[in-house]
């Protein structure tokens, strides 16, 4: 999560979305970065609202906006998906070595998955607080121009981007069947995903 003062701007760092790239290129802009540890660098909405909105506008900081990146949801699954097949991974509960892309979401879709398929929601995530805070500026991480010009002209310098946290690239192709039943199953996940590009 970044935070920065006099733009009056938070930026959520939904997980598997390319926001490290951002948090390395913006650390030292930033006014406040939280790296660490993984529950508050990836503070959802609801924790946002509860600890850290309150603690600004006890320091005199209000009205501030959020902005936050959602991906595609099976492109978002494949992601963790791969992110869970990296090497040092192997014989922990939450790898997916000994799993198919179809096991995984199929696993994912069910009340409790198990650990390999935990991974959470990104509209759970983004869900909007009874007391009306929510996300003001939702981009697709697949519209990274769009994310990008908004953040320059918003902090008023250019933003140069490397490449962090990289999943190991491989095809994965969710099979027709899966891919209906997540879309049933999971219709919030996609209406955000589309959601993103009337919002930014």
């Amino acid at each position: 999560m970044l935070m920065f003062w006099k733009e009056k701007l938070v930026f959520l760092s939904v997980p598997k979305t390319g926001t490290s790239a951002y948090e390395e290129a913006l650390r030292t802009r930033a006014d406040m970065v939280v790296s660490d540890p993984p529950e508050l660098k990836h503070a959802p909405i609801y924790r946002y609202n509860r600890f850290f909105r309150p603690m600004f506008e006890k320091l005199g900081g209000e009205n501030f906006e959020t902005l936050a990146v959602v991906r595609e949801p099976i492109s978002w699954l494949g992601s963790w998906f791969r992110y869970r097949q990296r090497p040092f991974m192997a014989g922990h509960a939450n790898a997916t070595h000994d799993v198919s892309f179809d096991d995984f979401v199929t696993e994912y879709m069910k009340g409790k998955p198990a650990e390999f398929a935990n991974v959470g929601s990104q509209f759970k995530f983004l869900e909007p607080r009874p007391n009306g805070t929510r996300v003001n500026h939702l981009f697709r991480y697949e519209d990274q121009p769009l994310l990008k010009s908004f953040l320059e002209d918003r902090l008023g310098e250019k933003i140069t981007l490397g490449r962090v946290n990289v999943s190991p690239q491989m095809d994965l192709t969710l099979s027709a069947n899966v891919e209906r039943r997540l879309r049933r199953k999971r219709p919030e996940e996609f209406e955000l995903w589309e959601k993103a590009a009337r919002l930014s």
